[in-house]
């Protein structure tokens, strides 16, 4: 392989934009392969289903390849394919909402589970194992109990870690109303998490 060829390949973001830019569909592949995951992830904890992440993931990256001759190069490319994703799966929910559907939630795909907190590294006994899936459980039901705006911003910030005022500018909000719906995300959550304990 050239070193050109290479760069492109294993190269940062701007380098792979570029290429995917002028034509070179390896460069736009490379740029899947490294969001994909992340933006299942993202369409799974919005929307809490399995399939409806994987309309998100192929509809985003559809977008998002007809629409690349538009982006601007000042932003980073995966800000703007969530904003994409984000979009994607507020529209399934509203879809969802309309037809009155009643979906049947699961929360695990068959590839694995949807992480809401990363562990420490050390290895755990069965129970230990077992009281942590129960604890993820628990989460992964709390989180989609939480109303669509503050699930997506409880997870832009808390689970993708991305900042304040970039959460605010992918959904079109002030930095006091990402702020105003993250407090109230974490209060229900830390509520409902309080509830489950108190049970057990």
């Amino acid at each position: 392989m050239s070193e050109p060829q290479a760069a492109t390949l294993a190269g940062d973001e701007s380098v792979l934009v570029s290429g995917a830019k002028a034509g070179n569909y390896a460069a736009f592949e490379e740029l899947v392969n490294r969001y994909e995951k992340k933006i299942y992830r993202l369409g799974m904890n919005i929307t809490g289903n399995p399939e409806d992440a994987e309309d998100v993931l192929q509809d985003t990256f559809l977008k998002a390849f007809e629409h690349l001759p538009e982006f601007r190069e000042d932003s980073r490319f995966y800000t703007w394919i969530v904003r994409i994703a984000v979009n994607e799966a507020l529209m399934k929910l509203r879809k969802r909402r309309s037809s009155k559907e009643v979906p049947f939630e699961e929360t695990e795909d068959q590839n694995g589970e949807v992480r809401v907190r990363d562990y420490a590294d050390w290895k755990p006994n069965p129970e230990q194992i077992l009281a942590r899936e129960e604890m993820e459980q628990i989460l992964r039901h709390a989180i989609q109990a939480l109303p669509p705006g503050f699930r997506t911003v409880f997870y832009l910030r808390d689970v993708e870690g991305l900042a304040t005022d970039e959460t605010a500018q992918l959904l079109n909000l002030s930095i006091g109303a990402v702020k105003a719906r993250l407090f109230r995300a974490r209060l229900r959550l830390r509520e409902e998490l309080s509830k489950v304990l108190r049970r057990g």
